[in-house]
């Protein structure tokens, strides 16, 4: 399935073989020093079972409760075993090694969205 929204990330997410569960990382854009150009910093990590997740709209409006206002989630999946989706606890080293990756500019292999939920492409720079 191409995932062209966050709609067919949640319905692919749903149709893998093994039980995922989805990682984000929520990042605010600020400028480099001498104004060129934005760096992407995280500023929170969650993870979600699929069926966890509605709409684009309705992930926004639970981010309204985060302390810290974002402007880019990047979105990864972290596979299941056995028939049984990773356990939370599972998340916290692939979380860990996200936030390394977006720090380091190491995004091309990260779904992004926008704040209006537009999927955003960058290009491979790992």
């Amino acid at each position: 399935m191409t995932i062209t929204d966050y709609a067919s990330l949640v319905a692919s997410a749903r149709q893998q073989q093994q039980p995922q569960r989805l990682l984000f990382t929520f990042t605010r854009a600020e400028a480099e020093p001498g104004g060129q150009g934005k760096s992407l910093t995280p500023v929170l990590c969650a993870d979600k079972l699929p069926e966890e997740l509605g709409s684009f709209a309705a992930l926004l409006e639970e981010s309204k409760q985060m302390p810290a206002h974002w402007d880019v989630v990047f979105v990864a999946g972290l596979a299941g075993s056995s028939g049984q989706p990773p356990a939370p606890q599972e998340c916290e080293a692939p979380l860990r090694a996200m936030v390394r990756a977006i720090e380091e500019g190491r995004i091309g292999s990260l779904l992004a969205f926008d704040r209006s939920g537009d999927l955003l492409r960058f290009g491979r720079s790992d």
